[in-house]
């Protein structure tokens, strides 16, 4: 075993099969701290399970129909298959600069820089939309359940706040929260998915089964989002020689994340197309799936309250391991000169890279802040663009969001490869015609 000189990080030349117990790294932080549940729970929390059955299954059924359960099947093994391959590093050597470290030793450190950045902006930019959850599903628990405003500012910053500290004071203590709030997120939906199948019998759904109605080009349609719910499985890369038995563990962690997350999407996807079957409200177009879910099995509504609950502490716990790894990231690219040496120090007592998170916290939490406290909702946003429309005014939007596009726009232009792929007429075309243009072949 030898101790690499530019990324400071543990090389194991044995075989995959027998990866050697590592030694105390030199850059600071602490060695050994993470069980190998712990560290999974890196990676299923950046995942946010929860997120799935609340709002990704019934955009990925508006598009695949029938066949949403299998789309997620399918993502599934797609992802576990780039995870095998991330493995293939993950093995042999150890270092809190994740996917960064890799293509820095394997390719060319430029590479690597820009894969740095690449992560940086994926970690943040999560980081920083999924407050918009937890102040949106608060401000829901808030105002059904016990009559009261809610301040979604105070809780964006609270958001950012309380996870910093947990980040910057002990790896330890924060994984631990996020292992227990996933657990009892994913095991309240669980519990309900059950009592739904139970209640209809064990009788297979066979037009889920069969794929009926479902073209090929609708179930590609449905994989494109489907794969995106499983977003974040490697990250507990970046976590290093922190975990114990990193060599071990952490391939572990990043098998295990992806197969755990796609048999609760399966679960729950199926589940929840079932259930909708024959109600007057399709799943495509419930907000609410998970209280229509408690309602059928006769639980009372503090339960859809307690779903609402588990987005919350989901979307928390994403949030921190978001920082948690983007920090890591941050912390080597600047021992190696990419960025401030500052941001490469680890803090004496705790071991955490504290100035990384600090910064990556910051980073994440003010756009989210400035757009909250300026009252930029999506609704004002609909509002502003109809008094610019009515000026004479042109405006050009660029978006992902199905719904805003159609809303909103005159004319929509769908790029591809950088070139213009489609001319179509919002009032004439749909979601699933927009993405047909949108994906190559």
């Amino acid at each position: 075993m030898e101790l690499g000189n530019s990324s400071a990080r543990l090389v194991n030349t044995a075989a995959p099969s027998a990866p050697e117990v590592p030694a105390s790294p030199a850059y600071g932080l602490k060695s050994g701290a993470l069980s190998g549940v712990q560290t999974l729970a890196q990676s299923v929390a950046v995942i946010a399970p929860t997120g799935a059955p609340v709002m990704t299954i019934p955009l990925v059924f508006g598009l695949a129909g029938d066949g949403a359960a299998m789309a997620f099947l399918i993502s599934t093994l797609a992802v576990l298959l780039v995870g095998l391959n991330i493995n293939q590093f993950a093995r042999r050597s150890s270092s809190p600069g994740s996917l960064y470290t890799y293509i820095t030793d394997h390719m060319h450190p430029r590479w690597g820089v820009l894969a740095g950045w690449a992560l940086l902006i994926a970690y943040i930019g999560t980081a920083s939309s999924v407050t918009a959850g937890v102040a949106n599903y608060a401000d829901v628990i808030l105002r059904d359940g016990f009559g009261l405003p809610a301040f979604p500012l105070l809780f964006t910053v609270l958001v950012a706040a309380v996870s910093c500290y947990l980040a910057y004071r002990d790896i330890q203590i924060s994984t631990r929260l996020m292992l227990w709030l996933q657990a009892a997120s994913v095991g309240l939906i669980s519990c309900i998915a059950i009592a739904v199948i139970l209640k209809h019998g064990w009788r297979l759904d066979m037009a889920q089964l069969t794929l009926r109605g479902v073209t090929p080009e609708k179930l590609r349609l449905g994989l494109v989002l489907a794969i995106f719910s499983s977003v974040g499985f490697e990250s507990a890369t970046s976590l290093g020689s922190e975990a114990r038995d990193p060599l071990i563990n952490i391939p572990r962690a990043v098998k295990w994340s992806p197969i755990l997350a796609g048999v609760f999407f399966f679960l729950c996807a199926y589940t929840e197309v079932m259930a909708f079957r024959g109600q007057p409200q399709g799943l495509g177009q419930s907000v609410a799936p998970l209280h229509v879910l408690a309602r059928q099995v006769g639980l009372p509504p503090l339960v859809g309250l307690l779903t609402d609950l588990a987005a919350v502490v989901t979307f928390f716990a994403c949030f921190l391991a978001c920082i948690t790894a983007a920090a890591r990231v941050l912390f080597l690219m600047s021992r190696h000169g990419a960025l401030h040496s500052l941001l490469g120090e680890a803090h004496a007592e705790n071991q955490t890279p504290h100035r990384a998170v600090l910064w990556t916290s910051l980073a994440a939490l003010l756009p989210a802040a400035i757009m909250t406290a300026r009252g930029t909702d999506l609704f004002e946003i609909y509002g502003l663009i109809g008094k610019f429309a009515q000026a004479g005014k042109g405006i050009l939007m660029i978006s992902s969001e199905m719904n805003e596009i159609l809303a909103l726009s005159d004319r929509i232009l769908v790029m591809r490869q950088g070139t213009v792929a489609a001319e179509l007429d919002p009032r004439q075309t749909n979601a699933e015609e927009i993405l047909k243009h949108a994906m190559p072949g």
